[in-house]
């Protein structure tokens, strides 16, 4: 049973993908049935879309607004509640093997008066549960990312200079964000915009980052601060 299951899971494109041994025929087939409603549900989703070359697996109540400009790789899979409002000049395009779990939003506009610029998603993504994706400027997500519970990312900035106008009548920067391949966002971190996070670095849990983060570190705390290479 479970090499045929494993079998499945490889043919959607998670290659070398092992289940747990201790896992047990009884508890596999509980997680196979689960999945039944959510396919059922992401066939019905997948009307509409851009483009989709595989398969979407949808939980309870998610909402994809805008649809006609998200693009999906192989193997979606979103949880319950997932809010995803692709209205933006470029689009969502998800790549394969991406997985957003319950209660997480991808909010491309909030007014339209002034569009989102779009976001791009790599292949391998794990989102975790109650992750706040905000679309103003160009947000890239790389390859391989891991993000835990509860990550924000924010593309917009609003200006503040004048202490004579209100600051919602100032305008907002949009310099945009790019999460390299291989990044792992620790539980609750805030990344802000125009920062660029490296490749293959962490970012530790609760930390707000203002600044780019190097390739290969590991940064913390309010603001972050580079707390080692992991080279070295």
């Amino acid at each position: 049973m479970k090499q045929f299951i494993e079998n499945i899971i490889h043919k959607l494109g998670k290659e070398g993908y092992k289940l747990d041994k201790n896992l047990t025929n009884k508890g596999l087939m509980i997680e196979v049935f689960s999945k039944i409603p959510c396919f059922i549900r992401g066939s019905i989703k997948r009307i509409g879309l851009k483009k989709c070359s595989g398969i979407l697996f949808a939980g309870r109540r998610c909402k994809l607004r805008h649809k006609y400009l998200i693009s999906v790789g192989r193997t979606l899979t979103l949880g319950d509640n997932v809010e995803i409002n692709a209205l933006s000049k470029q689009g969502v395009r998800i790549g394969n093997n991406v997985t957003i779990l319950k209660n997480s939003i991808i909010e491309c506009t909030g007014v339209i008066r002034e569009l989102g610029e779009g976001i791009e998603i790599g292949d391998n993504v794990g989102i975790s549960q109650s992750c706040f994706i905000q679309v103003r400027g160009y947000v890239k997500i790389g390859s391989y990312v891991i993000m835990g519970p509860g990550v924000s990312i924010f593309s917009e900035n609003h200006n503040a200079e004048s202490t004579e106008e209100y600051i919602m009548n100032q305008g907002a920067t949009r310099k945009g964000v790019i999460i390299e391949d291989g990044v792992w966002l620790g539980a609750g971190c805030t990344i802000l915009d125009g920062v660029t996070v490296g490749k293959h670095a962490i970012v530790a849990a609760g930390s707000v980052v203002t600044k780019d983060v190097p390739a290969y570190s590991i940064v913390g705390g309010i603001p972050a601060k580079l707390i080692k290479n992991r080279k070295e």
